[in-house]
């Protein structure tokens, strides 16, 4: 049985940076390092209740099918100042069409992530249709 998502992996060029990012500029706990002959390779960061993010040096190519990874956020208002003292760019908060709050930021390897913050109307939390007028 399936149970939720366990770990979604990223490839960074910089290990430094990405854990930089993700930890100091996002806020997030670092859940453990990988290590080949004691030389770090990789890191894992909590996101929630056993999800994580798992980032790895390696050659970082062209992007592939995952357009972007969003993350569930509390106080959007908060993340979006968090990330902004850390001289970060990140979009100002907009309302989407599933009726959620959201905000985007590009990690050093030019990874898109979302964040959301769910309201009462959110079609994640009473489900529905939802009306869209993007184009692919």
């Amino acid at each position: 049985m399936i149970k939720q998502l366990a770990h979604l992996c990223i490839l960074t060029k910089d290990l430094e940076k990405s854990r930089w990012f993700y930890c100091e500029v996002l806020g997030l706990e670092e859940g453990f390092v990988f290590k080949r002959d004691e030389k770090p390779i990789g890191f894992y960061v909590k996101l929630g209740e056993n999800t994580f993010i798992e980032v790895f040096k390696g050659e970082v190519v062209e992007q592939g099918n995952i357009r972007h990874m969003a993350i569930e956020v509390e106080d959007m208002d908060g993340v979006i100042a968090r990330i902004r003292e850390h001289g970060v760019e990140v979009s100002n908060k907009t309302m989407g069409a599933d009726h959620s709050w959201q905000a985007w930021v590009i990690d050093p390897d030019g990874n898109e992530i979302e964040f959301h913050e769910y309201t009462k109307e959110s079609l994640q939390l009473r489900g529905g249709v939802c009306q869209v007028n993007w184009q692919d």
